[in-house]
């Protein structure tokens, strides 16, 4: 996709999420699972989706550093974190003045517990910006609203034809919303939404087509929600298969699985000749009826020469992530005389869990031998063998 304008995201994470604690799990509410995905990676992966997105800039609790790394976070697109402040303001003011240097022209500011966000949300804001200074998604409130002062008695009511509820991200010329910001900062004002400030500054502000969907995971039963929501979304399964061999060449060691295992050859190839890498990236984009690696990087392009093949099975993951698809289960074979695989199979799977960004318990990896038959039992090579499981919504 075409655009002109460069386009940065602050993803607001660094509350505590106090109302939605839970007794069973201390973490806060960004980095606890949906399904099996913690929620600000959920958050996140939506904006990852979009190639006219330039920048992502995560704002987190500076008690949050192990957490939010324990996400394997690796688009290069996603900046290291920022530190956050005790409100939402100062928070997203953080974010701003980190964005300074790299001067986008839109900023868009989302709430990183609101993981549910989709495209649809997301361009009509920045299409928004074309004609407006500022935009927020918001959708029309259909219950009817009354007033109280005490919580007991009614007071009166509101016309609901006139109300609606925001929502994020909520999208601004970057320069102007970062003035408005630094005027505001000296101040005790204290706002709860970007447009607040926006209007508070003199900056119009228009309303872009919000959507249900796009709700702020705020109390423990919104997990439940938010469990149910997913799981009312129809999955299919699909299985892809992988096959590689590569050829032992003059050496000092083999690169299996993202580690380098020592050996008195090594493996023949354009790039790093990482066999067991590539034979997964082409079991999943085999599941996904894309290709295979020899489509997307061939080795007639010197600049693949070399290359680490966690490069290519990354790429696999983002296509996979780009159609709202998630590895259910990774099964590698390994066949060789030598090296002896099983001492390196536990680093292997944690290398492999960590560029795919999913547990250990997914990947299995198996060794054996061909019995001292054929060019692999004359130790001439390796051959690998592997399935990938995915789950892909029904119609992709």
């Amino acid at each position: 996709m075409n655009f002109s304008k460069k386009i940065a995201v602050i993803i607001v994470a660094a509350g505590r999420g106090s109302r939605a604690s839970d007794k069973s799990n201390s973490l806060p509410k960004q980095y606890r699972n949906i399904c099996e995905v913690p929620v600000l990676t959920r958050t996140i992966e939506q904006f990852l989706k979009l190639d006219i997105i330039d920048i992502i800039i995560p704002v987190i609790h500076k008690d949050d550093k192990k957490n939010f790394a324990d996400l394997h976070l690796s688009d290069k697109r996603i900046t290291p974190p920022v530190f956050g402040g005790k409100t939402r303001q100062i928070s997203v003011f953080a974010g701003l003045k980190q964005l300074e240097k790299l001067n986008p022209d839109y900023v868009l500011i989302h709430d990183g517990a609101r993981p549910f966000v989709d495209e649809n949300v997301i361009m009509g804001v920045i299409n928004a910006l074309k004609m407006a200074k500022a935009a927020i998604p918001a959708t029309p409130v259909i219950d009817s609203i009354k007033r109280s002062t005490d919580g007991r008695i009614i007071g009166g009511s509101e016309d609901k034809n006139q109300l609606y509820a925001a929502q994020t991200p909520q999208a601004f010329h970057y320069r102007d919303i970062f003035e408005a910001h630094k005027k505001l900062a000296p101040l005790s004002e204290d706002y709860t939404d970007d447009a607040a400030i926006a209007q508070w500054a003199n900056i119009e502000v228009v309303l872009s087509k919000g959507n249900a969907e796009n709700f702020k995971i705020t109390t423990a039963s919104d997990f439940r929600h938010a469990e149910r929501f997913l799981g009312g979304k129809k999955m299919e399964t699909r299985v892809g298969n992988g096959y590689d061999i590569h050829q032992f060449e003059k050496g000092n060691g083999v690169i299996l699985g993202g580690i380098k295992i020592p050996h008195s050859a090594k493996l023949k190839g354009h790039s790093d000749a990482d066999t067991a890498l590539h034979v997964l990236t082409d079991a999943i984009l085999g599941a996904l009826a894309d290709g295979d690696i020899g489509v997307h990087f061939p080795p007639s392009e010197k600049k693949w020469k070399g290359a680490p093949s966690s490069t290519f099975l990354k790429f696999a993951i983002e296509r996979l992530k780009k159609r709202s698809g998630r590895i259910v289960n990774l099964d590698l074979t390994i066949i060789c005389e030598t090296p002896k695989i099983a001492p390196h199979t536990m680093a292997m799977r944690t290398s492999i869990a960590k560029i795919c960004n999913i547990k250990l318990e997914r990947i299995s990896i198996k060794a054996t031998t061909s019995e001292k038959m054929g060019f692999i039992g004359r130790g001439e090579g390796i051959a690998t063998l592997a399935n990938a499981t995915i789950e892909l919504p029904r119609g992709e």
